[in-house]
Protein backbone atom coordinates (compact mmCIF):
# COMPACT_ATOMS: atom_id res chain seq x y z
CA UNK A 1 0.00 0.00 0.00
CA UNK A 2 1.11 3.53 -0.92
CA UNK A 3 2.31 5.60 1.76
CA UNK A 4 0.05 8.01 3.66
CA UNK A 5 2.04 11.84 4.01
CA UNK A 6 0.87 13.79 6.79
CA UNK A 7 -0.10 17.44 7.22
CA UNK A 8 2.43 19.69 8.82
CA UNK A 9 0.75 21.91 11.47
CA UNK A 10 3.15 23.47 14.32
CA UNK A 11 5.79 21.47 13.15
CA UNK A 12 3.71 18.17 14.10
CA UNK A 13 2.87 15.09 11.78
CA UNK A 14 -1.25 15.63 11.24
CA UNK A 15 -2.94 13.05 9.89
CA UNK A 16 -6.88 11.91 9.26
CA UNK A 17 -9.59 9.80 9.01
CA UNK A 18 -10.14 10.75 5.24
CA UNK A 19 -7.97 10.82 2.71
CA UNK A 20 -6.72 12.00 -1.06
CA UNK A 21 -5.66 9.90 -3.43
CA UNK A 22 -2.23 11.08 -5.80
CA UNK A 23 -1.74 8.93 -8.26
CA UNK A 24 0.55 8.89 -11.12
CA UNK A 25 0.15 10.59 -14.57
CA UNK A 26 1.95 8.03 -16.45
CA UNK A 27 -0.06 5.30 -14.96
CA UNK A 28 -3.33 6.93 -13.35
CA UNK A 29 -4.07 3.70 -12.04
CA UNK A 30 -1.43 4.00 -9.89
CA UNK A 31 -1.68 5.83 -6.50
CA UNK A 32 1.71 7.60 -5.46
CA UNK A 33 0.58 8.06 -1.92
CA UNK A 34 -2.10 9.80 0.15
CA UNK A 35 -2.64 12.80 2.00
CA UNK A 36 -5.24 14.49 4.64
CA UNK A 37 -8.36 15.41 3.64
CA UNK A 38 -7.83 18.55 5.40
CA UNK A 39 -10.88 20.79 7.12
CA UNK A 40 -11.52 23.92 8.25
CA UNK A 41 -10.60 23.04 11.59
CA UNK A 42 -6.77 22.08 10.46
CA UNK A 43 -6.88 25.21 8.77
CA UNK A 44 -7.44 26.74 11.85
CA UNK A 45 -5.47 24.96 14.01
CA UNK A 46 -2.40 25.93 11.35
CA UNK A 47 -3.24 29.40 11.69
CA UNK A 48 -3.01 29.98 15.04
CA UNK A 49 0.36 28.10 15.07
CA UNK A 50 1.76 30.36 12.17
CA UNK A 51 0.28 33.49 14.31
CA UNK A 52 1.68 32.42 17.36
CA UNK A 53 5.24 32.15 15.59
CA UNK A 54 5.19 35.78 14.96
CA UNK A 55 5.42 36.06 18.46
CA UNK A 56 8.82 34.48 18.60
CA UNK A 57 12.54 35.65 18.37
CA UNK A 58 12.13 34.60 14.69
CA UNK A 59 10.25 37.23 13.65
CA UNK A 60 11.98 39.87 15.19
CA UNK A 61 13.18 42.50 12.07
CA UNK A 62 17.08 42.18 13.62
CA UNK A 63 17.12 37.90 13.15
CA UNK A 64 17.65 37.53 9.12
CA UNK A 65 20.78 36.27 10.32
CA UNK A 66 19.36 33.38 12.03
CA UNK A 67 16.82 32.80 9.94
CA UNK A 68 19.23 32.61 7.13
CA UNK A 69 21.32 30.03 8.91
CA UNK A 70 18.21 27.37 8.88
CA UNK A 71 17.44 28.17 5.25
CA UNK A 72 21.19 27.00 4.86
CA UNK A 73 21.07 23.92 6.82
CA UNK A 74 18.03 22.96 5.09
CA UNK A 75 18.99 23.16 1.79
CA UNK A 76 22.01 20.84 2.82
CA UNK A 77 19.43 18.05 4.12
CA UNK A 78 17.89 18.40 0.94
CA UNK A 79 20.26 17.99 -1.36
CA UNK A 80 21.38 14.83 0.01
CA UNK A 81 18.24 13.50 -0.73
CA UNK A 82 18.40 15.08 -4.21
CA UNK A 83 17.91 11.85 -6.29
CA UNK A 84 15.23 10.11 -4.03
CA UNK A 85 12.73 13.49 -3.97
CA UNK A 86 13.17 13.81 -8.12
CA UNK A 87 11.99 10.02 -7.89
CA UNK A 88 9.26 11.51 -6.19
CA UNK A 89 8.43 14.27 -7.62
CA UNK A 90 8.25 12.53 -11.18
CA UNK A 91 5.71 10.26 -9.75
CA UNK A 92 2.88 12.34 -8.94
CA UNK A 93 3.54 15.11 -11.04
CA UNK A 94 4.93 13.04 -14.11
CA UNK A 95 7.18 15.41 -15.63
CA UNK A 96 10.51 13.76 -16.40
CA UNK A 97 13.00 12.47 -14.04
CA UNK A 98 15.93 15.32 -15.16
CA UNK A 99 13.34 18.08 -15.20
CA UNK A 100 11.93 16.94 -11.82
CA UNK A 101 15.49 17.63 -10.61
CA UNK A 102 16.47 20.57 -12.02
CA UNK A 103 13.47 22.08 -10.44
CA UNK A 104 14.23 20.64 -6.44
CA UNK A 105 17.76 22.52 -7.96
CA UNK A 106 15.97 25.98 -8.48
CA UNK A 107 14.44 25.84 -5.33
CA UNK A 108 17.25 25.40 -3.54
CA UNK A 109 19.04 28.37 -5.78
CA UNK A 110 16.20 30.25 -4.84
CA UNK A 111 16.11 29.02 -0.99
CA UNK A 112 20.30 30.01 -1.20
CA UNK A 113 19.45 33.60 -2.98
CA UNK A 114 17.30 34.59 0.02
CA UNK A 115 18.97 33.47 2.72
CA UNK A 116 22.01 35.66 1.60
CA UNK A 117 20.28 38.78 2.71
CA UNK A 118 20.49 37.27 6.44
CA UNK A 119 21.69 40.23 8.41
CA UNK A 120 20.74 42.68 5.06
CA UNK A 121 17.13 43.72 6.14
CA UNK A 122 18.12 46.92 6.78
CA UNK A 123 15.84 50.28 7.77
CA UNK A 124 16.74 54.22 7.20
CA UNK A 125 16.82 56.84 9.83
CA UNK A 126 17.02 60.63 8.81
CA UNK A 127 16.58 63.62 10.91
CA UNK A 128 13.93 66.51 10.27
CA UNK A 129 14.67 69.84 11.64
CA UNK A 130 11.64 71.33 13.34
CA UNK A 131 12.99 75.03 14.60
CA UNK A 132 16.70 75.93 15.42
CA UNK A 133 16.54 73.65 19.00
CA UNK A 134 14.26 70.86 17.87
CA UNK A 135 14.50 68.43 15.70
CA UNK A 136 12.92 65.09 15.08
CA UNK A 137 14.66 61.45 14.60
CA UNK A 138 12.85 59.87 12.14
CA UNK A 139 13.26 55.87 11.68
CA UNK A 140 11.15 53.61 8.88
CA UNK A 141 11.45 50.25 10.02
CA UNK A 142 11.09 46.82 7.51
CA UNK A 143 8.37 45.02 9.71
CA UNK A 144 7.64 40.89 8.83
CA UNK A 145 4.07 41.23 6.88
CA UNK A 146 2.45 38.43 9.48
CA UNK A 147 0.52 35.11 8.26
CA UNK A 148 1.01 34.54 4.78
CA UNK A 149 -1.33 31.70 2.65
CA UNK A 150 0.81 30.35 -0.04
CA UNK A 151 -1.24 28.44 -2.33
CA UNK A 152 0.96 26.50 -5.11
CA UNK A 153 0.08 25.00 -8.10
CA UNK A 154 0.82 21.22 -9.85
CA UNK A 155 2.69 22.74 -12.49
CA UNK A 156 5.91 23.36 -11.41
CA UNK A 157 4.63 22.71 -7.68
CA UNK A 158 8.56 23.05 -6.43
CA UNK A 159 10.07 25.81 -7.84
CA UNK A 160 7.13 28.36 -7.04
CA UNK A 161 7.05 26.84 -3.43
CA UNK A 162 10.59 28.15 -2.82
CA UNK A 163 9.37 31.77 -4.76
CA UNK A 164 7.09 32.09 -2.34
CA UNK A 165 8.52 30.70 0.94
CA UNK A 166 12.49 31.56 0.50
CA UNK A 167 11.53 35.78 0.81
CA UNK A 168 8.70 35.07 3.40
CA UNK A 169 10.75 33.64 5.15
CA UNK A 170 14.00 35.29 5.55
CA UNK A 171 11.65 38.25 6.28
CA UNK A 172 10.78 36.94 9.27
CA UNK A 173 7.18 36.00 8.55
CA UNK A 174 4.95 32.81 9.05
CA UNK A 175 3.20 30.60 6.19
CA UNK A 176 0.11 28.24 5.93
CA UNK A 177 1.22 26.38 2.72
CA UNK A 178 -1.65 25.11 0.66
CA UNK A 179 -0.18 22.93 -2.08
CA UNK A 180 -2.22 21.35 -5.33
CA UNK A 181 -4.04 18.45 -4.19
CA UNK A 182 -2.43 16.19 -6.92
CA UNK A 183 1.19 17.48 -6.04
CA UNK A 184 1.58 17.58 -2.48
CA UNK A 185 3.57 15.14 -1.53
CA UNK A 186 7.47 16.48 -2.54
CA UNK A 187 6.28 19.86 -0.70
CA UNK A 188 5.26 17.76 2.39
CA UNK A 189 8.60 16.57 2.44
CA UNK A 190 10.67 20.10 1.51
CA UNK A 191 9.16 21.65 4.48
CA UNK A 192 9.52 18.45 7.00
CA UNK A 193 13.43 19.34 5.79
CA UNK A 194 12.66 22.99 7.06
CA UNK A 195 11.49 21.90 10.50
CA UNK A 196 14.37 18.71 10.55
CA UNK A 197 16.85 22.24 10.12
CA UNK A 198 15.94 23.88 12.99
CA UNK A 199 12.81 25.92 12.13
CA UNK A 200 10.75 26.56 15.00
CA UNK A 201 7.37 25.64 15.44
CA UNK A 202 4.43 27.26 13.88
CA UNK A 203 6.77 28.76 10.86
CA UNK A 204 5.58 27.24 7.82
CA UNK A 205 2.71 24.94 7.69
CA UNK A 206 1.04 22.63 5.44
CA UNK A 207 -2.33 21.99 5.03
CA UNK A 208 -4.07 19.48 2.21
CA UNK A 209 -7.31 18.99 0.86
CA UNK A 210 -9.34 20.12 -1.53
CA UNK A 211 -9.70 23.45 -2.67
CA UNK A 212 -13.31 23.54 -2.75
CA UNK A 213 -13.29 22.85 0.61
CA UNK A 214 -10.29 24.72 1.97
CA UNK A 215 -9.33 26.84 -0.78
CA UNK A 216 -11.47 30.01 -0.35
CA UNK A 217 -11.11 29.24 3.74
CA UNK A 218 -7.54 30.06 3.37
CA UNK A 219 -7.88 33.08 1.32
CA UNK A 220 -10.46 34.66 3.56
CA UNK A 221 -9.00 33.21 7.08
CA UNK A 222 -8.70 36.68 9.33
CA UNK A 223 -5.29 35.84 10.39
CA UNK A 224 -3.96 36.05 6.94
CA UNK A 225 -2.50 39.42 6.19
CA UNK A 226 -1.37 38.27 2.40
CA UNK A 227 -1.98 35.88 -0.01
CA UNK A 228 0.60 34.40 -2.88
CA UNK A 229 -1.51 32.82 -5.52
CA UNK A 230 0.03 31.30 -8.41
CA UNK A 231 -2.71 29.32 -10.32
CA UNK A 232 -5.37 30.77 -14.08
CA UNK A 233 -6.76 34.16 -14.59
CA UNK A 234 -10.25 32.71 -13.69
CA UNK A 235 -9.11 31.27 -10.10
CA UNK A 236 -6.61 34.71 -9.63
CA UNK A 237 -9.54 37.14 -9.92
CA UNK A 238 -11.95 35.34 -7.25
CA UNK A 239 -8.70 35.17 -4.95
CA UNK A 240 -8.15 39.27 -5.31
CA UNK A 241 -11.89 39.65 -4.62
CA UNK A 242 -11.54 37.82 -1.45
CA UNK A 243 -8.28 39.14 -0.41
CA UNK A 244 -9.61 42.63 -1.20
CA UNK A 245 -12.51 42.00 1.16
CA UNK A 246 -9.86 41.75 4.42
CA UNK A 247 -7.28 44.36 2.66
CA UNK A 248 -4.68 41.56 2.59
CA UNK A 249 -1.56 42.04 0.51
CA UNK A 250 -1.46 39.65 -2.80
CA UNK A 251 0.97 38.95 -4.96
CA UNK A 252 -0.91 36.85 -7.74
CA UNK A 253 1.09 34.95 -10.99
CA UNK A 254 -1.53 34.63 -13.32
CA UNK A 255 -2.06 32.71 -16.55
CA UNK A 256 -0.13 33.64 -20.12
CA UNK A 257 -0.38 33.21 -23.77
CA UNK A 258 3.34 34.15 -24.41
CA UNK A 259 4.20 35.24 -27.84
CA UNK A 260 7.84 34.39 -29.23
CA UNK A 261 8.90 36.70 -32.85
CA UNK A 262 12.05 35.08 -34.88
CA UNK A 263 12.92 37.53 -36.91
CA UNK A 264 15.25 36.91 -40.75
CA UNK A 265 18.44 37.86 -39.26
CA UNK A 266 18.11 35.57 -36.29
CA UNK A 267 20.35 32.44 -35.41
CA UNK A 268 17.53 29.82 -36.66
CA UNK A 269 18.92 26.65 -35.11
CA UNK A 270 19.82 28.36 -31.99
CA UNK A 271 16.10 29.83 -31.86
CA UNK A 272 14.11 26.28 -33.31
CA UNK A 273 16.42 24.33 -30.30
CA UNK A 274 15.81 26.50 -27.41
CA UNK A 275 11.97 27.13 -28.71
CA UNK A 276 11.23 23.04 -29.09
CA UNK A 277 13.42 21.74 -25.81
CA UNK A 278 13.20 24.52 -23.08
CA UNK A 279 10.37 27.17 -24.37
CA UNK A 280 7.48 24.96 -25.72
CA UNK A 281 7.99 21.07 -24.61
CA UNK A 282 9.44 21.51 -21.38
CA UNK A 283 7.06 19.86 -18.81
CA UNK A 284 5.04 18.86 -21.37
CA UNK A 285 4.23 22.38 -22.35
CA UNK A 286 2.40 23.00 -18.80
CA UNK A 287 4.24 26.14 -18.26
CA UNK A 288 2.44 29.88 -17.60
CA UNK A 289 5.94 31.05 -19.62
CA UNK A 290 6.39 28.64 -21.92
CA UNK A 291 6.60 29.45 -25.49
CA UNK A 292 2.42 29.63 -26.64
CA UNK A 293 2.42 31.39 -29.77
CA UNK A 294 5.27 31.70 -32.34
CA UNK A 295 5.56 34.65 -34.72
CA UNK A 296 7.92 34.01 -37.77
CA UNK A 297 9.25 36.85 -40.11
CA UNK A 298 8.43 35.25 -44.09
CA UNK A 299 12.06 35.88 -44.92
CA UNK A 300 12.95 32.80 -42.65
CA UNK A 301 9.89 31.30 -42.25
CA UNK A 302 9.99 27.71 -44.68
CA UNK A 303 13.37 27.00 -42.91
CA UNK A 304 12.75 27.53 -39.82
CA UNK A 305 9.79 25.55 -39.92
CA UNK A 306 11.96 22.55 -40.87
CA UNK A 307 13.98 23.47 -38.27
CA UNK A 308 11.14 23.58 -35.88
CA UNK A 309 9.76 20.09 -36.72
CA UNK A 310 13.33 18.33 -36.93
CA UNK A 311 13.98 19.24 -33.45
CA UNK A 312 10.25 18.22 -32.49
CA UNK A 313 10.59 14.52 -34.08
CA UNK A 314 13.14 13.98 -31.69
CA UNK A 315 11.31 14.15 -28.61
CA UNK A 316 10.69 11.07 -26.76
CA UNK A 317 7.33 10.81 -25.27
CA UNK A 318 6.83 8.35 -21.65
CA UNK A 319 7.43 7.62 -18.65
CA UNK A 320 9.13 10.37 -17.05
CA UNK A 321 11.09 7.89 -14.67
CA UNK A 322 12.31 6.14 -18.18
CA UNK A 323 15.87 8.07 -18.71
CA UNK A 324 15.37 8.16 -22.29
CA UNK A 325 12.15 10.00 -22.15
CA UNK A 326 12.20 14.03 -22.60
CA UNK A 327 8.38 14.75 -22.27
CA UNK A 328 6.49 13.32 -20.03
CA UNK A 329 2.30 13.08 -20.28
CA UNK A 330 -0.01 15.51 -19.24
CA UNK A 331 -0.57 15.87 -15.21
CA UNK A 332 -4.30 15.09 -15.59
CA UNK A 333 -6.96 13.82 -17.86
CA UNK A 334 -8.64 17.52 -18.27
CA UNK A 335 -5.58 19.13 -19.46
CA UNK A 336 -5.18 16.69 -22.68
CA UNK A 337 -8.90 17.52 -23.33
CA UNK A 338 -8.58 20.91 -22.89
CA UNK A 339 -5.95 20.54 -25.87
CA UNK A 340 -7.29 18.16 -28.07
CA UNK A 341 -10.37 20.60 -27.78
CA UNK A 342 -8.00 23.57 -28.86
CA UNK A 343 -6.01 21.11 -31.36
CA UNK A 344 -9.83 20.38 -33.04
CA UNK A 345 -10.51 23.80 -33.02
CA UNK A 346 -7.59 24.79 -34.97
CA UNK A 347 -8.42 22.07 -37.43
CA UNK A 348 -12.14 22.71 -37.73
CA UNK A 349 -10.60 26.33 -39.50
CA UNK A 350 -8.53 23.88 -41.96
CA UNK A 351 -5.16 24.82 -39.88
CA UNK A 352 -2.30 22.12 -41.10
CA UNK A 353 -1.07 19.67 -38.38
CA UNK A 354 1.95 19.25 -39.04
CA UNK A 355 3.43 16.70 -36.54
CA UNK A 356 1.55 15.33 -33.59
CA UNK A 357 -1.82 16.16 -33.22
CA UNK A 358 -3.13 13.32 -31.42
CA UNK A 359 -2.60 10.12 -28.38
CA UNK A 360 0.70 8.02 -29.09
CA UNK A 361 -0.25 4.56 -29.82
CA UNK A 362 0.80 1.78 -28.07
CA UNK A 363 0.26 -0.12 -24.76
CA UNK A 364 3.10 2.22 -22.64
CA UNK A 365 0.80 4.87 -23.45
CA UNK A 366 -2.61 3.14 -22.80
CA UNK A 367 -2.69 4.00 -18.91
CA UNK A 368 -1.46 7.75 -18.76
CA UNK A 369 -2.44 11.20 -20.02
CA UNK A 370 0.09 11.33 -23.10
CA UNK A 371 -0.14 13.56 -26.13
CA UNK A 372 2.35 13.79 -28.88
CA UNK A 373 4.17 16.90 -29.14
CA UNK A 374 2.18 19.09 -32.18
CA UNK A 375 2.63 22.23 -34.49
CA UNK A 376 0.37 23.99 -36.61
CA UNK A 377 0.35 26.14 -39.18
CA UNK A 378 -2.10 28.47 -40.94
CA UNK A 379 -4.05 28.44 -38.42
CA UNK A 380 -6.88 31.01 -38.70
CA UNK A 381 -7.16 34.43 -36.33
CA UNK A 382 -10.85 33.12 -34.64
CA UNK A 383 -9.18 29.78 -33.63
CA UNK A 384 -9.14 29.50 -30.39
CA UNK A 385 -5.56 28.27 -29.92
CA UNK A 386 -4.86 32.11 -30.66
CA UNK A 387 -7.20 33.41 -27.93
CA UNK A 388 -7.01 30.91 -24.86
CA UNK A 389 -4.39 30.01 -22.98
CA UNK A 390 -2.57 26.55 -24.49
CA UNK A 391 -1.10 24.78 -21.26
CA UNK A 392 0.16 21.89 -23.34
CA UNK A 393 2.21 20.36 -26.26
CA UNK A 394 0.93 22.12 -28.88
CA UNK A 395 2.16 25.18 -30.79
CA UNK A 396 1.10 27.56 -33.12
CA UNK A 397 3.22 29.23 -35.65
CA UNK A 398 1.91 32.27 -38.17
CA UNK A 399 3.61 33.87 -40.75
CA UNK A 400 4.43 37.66 -40.57
CA UNK A 401 5.84 40.31 -42.87
CA UNK A 402 7.60 42.18 -40.54
CA UNK A 403 8.42 42.79 -36.60
CA UNK A 404 5.44 45.48 -36.43
CA UNK A 405 2.73 42.71 -37.34
CA UNK A 406 4.74 40.14 -34.98
CA UNK A 407 4.16 42.46 -32.39
CA UNK A 408 1.12 43.85 -32.79
CA UNK A 409 -0.37 40.01 -32.87
CA UNK A 410 1.42 39.44 -29.83
CA UNK A 411 0.10 42.08 -27.85
CA UNK A 412 -3.60 40.81 -29.37
CA UNK A 413 -4.44 39.50 -25.67
CA UNK A 414 -5.46 40.12 -22.46
CA UNK A 415 -2.63 38.55 -21.13
CA UNK A 416 0.88 39.85 -20.43
CA UNK A 417 2.84 37.66 -18.80
CA UNK A 418 6.24 37.02 -20.84
CA UNK A 419 7.47 37.16 -24.19
CA UNK A 420 10.67 36.35 -26.24
CA UNK A 421 12.19 37.46 -29.63
CA UNK A 422 15.06 35.65 -30.94
CA UNK A 423 17.52 38.27 -33.37
CA UNK A 424 21.04 40.19 -33.64
CA UNK A 425 19.64 43.67 -34.84
CA UNK A 426 19.63 46.06 -31.98
CA UNK A 427 16.93 47.93 -33.65
CA UNK A 428 14.97 44.99 -33.03
CA UNK A 429 15.58 44.59 -29.71
CA UNK A 430 15.07 48.35 -28.78
CA UNK A 431 11.15 47.73 -30.74
CA UNK A 432 10.32 44.74 -29.07
CA UNK A 433 11.23 46.12 -25.48
CA UNK A 434 9.53 49.47 -26.11
CA UNK A 435 6.57 48.03 -27.44
CA UNK A 436 5.37 44.83 -26.58
CA UNK A 437 3.25 44.18 -23.65
CA UNK A 438 4.97 41.62 -21.12
CA UNK A 439 6.25 41.75 -17.58
CA UNK A 440 8.86 39.46 -18.37
CA UNK A 441 10.97 40.08 -21.62
CA UNK A 442 13.59 37.36 -23.19
CA UNK A 443 15.91 38.20 -26.31
CA UNK A 444 17.76 34.74 -27.48
CA UNK A 445 16.45 33.14 -24.68
CA UNK A 446 14.52 30.36 -23.88
CA UNK A 447 11.89 31.72 -21.35
CA UNK A 448 13.94 30.83 -18.07
CA UNK A 449 13.75 32.69 -14.87
CA UNK A 450 16.57 33.09 -12.16
CA UNK A 451 16.10 34.15 -8.29
CA UNK A 452 18.09 37.39 -8.89
CA UNK A 453 15.72 39.24 -11.20
CA UNK A 454 11.91 39.37 -10.53
CA UNK A 455 9.37 37.49 -11.83
CA UNK A 456 5.27 38.88 -12.63
CA UNK A 457 3.17 39.57 -15.19
CA UNK A 458 0.52 42.76 -16.38
CA UNK A 459 -2.60 43.34 -17.76
CA UNK A 460 -4.60 39.65 -16.46
CA UNK A 461 -1.60 37.86 -15.60
CA UNK A 462 -1.01 38.95 -12.20
CA UNK A 463 -0.09 41.44 -9.40
CA UNK A 464 3.04 41.80 -7.72
CA UNK A 465 6.89 40.22 -8.62
CA UNK A 466 8.39 37.47 -7.07
CA UNK A 467 12.71 36.64 -7.14
CA UNK A 468 15.05 39.49 -7.15
CA UNK A 469 15.40 42.14 -4.30
CA UNK A 470 11.67 43.22 -5.20
CA UNK A 471 10.41 40.02 -3.70
CA UNK A 472 11.48 41.30 -0.25
CA UNK A 473 9.14 44.44 -0.46
CA UNK A 474 6.72 42.19 -1.15
CA UNK A 475 7.45 40.63 1.50
CA UNK A 476 7.59 43.22 4.37
CA UNK A 477 5.75 46.19 5.04
CA UNK A 478 7.32 49.39 6.53
CA UNK A 479 6.53 51.21 10.64
CA UNK A 480 7.95 54.30 11.10
CA UNK A 481 8.59 55.82 14.10
CA UNK A 482 9.49 59.46 15.20
CA UNK A 483 11.74 60.78 18.30
CA UNK A 484 11.16 64.57 19.10
CA UNK A 485 14.41 65.76 20.71
CA UNK A 486 16.36 69.02 21.26
CA UNK A 487 19.84 70.19 20.97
Amino acid sequence: MAEKFPMLINGEKVLTDSYIEVKNPAFYNDVVGYVPKGSKQNVDAAMDAAQDALKSKWSNWENSTERGKVMYKAIELIRKDLNGLATLYTSEQGKPFNEAKSEIESFLTTMYYFAGYGGKIRGVINRAKLSDTEYLLTEDRPEPIGVISAITPWNFAISLLGWKIAPALICGNSLVIKPSSTTPLTTIELIQRLYDAGLPKGVANVVTGSSSEIGDYIVEHPKVRKVSFTGSTEVGRRVYQKAALGVKYVTLELGGSDPTIVCDDADLDEAAKNIVEKGRFRNCGQSCTSVKRLYVEEGAYDKFIKLLLDYTSKIKVGNGLNPEVTMGPLHNKDQRELIERLVDDAVSYNSNVLIGGKRPDGKDFENGHFYEPTVLTDINESALIWKEECFGPALPVAKVKNLDEAIERANDTEYGLGAGIWTNDMKNVEQFKNKIEAGIKWINSPPLSVPETSFGGIKTSGIGRELGERALFENLETTSSRTRFKI
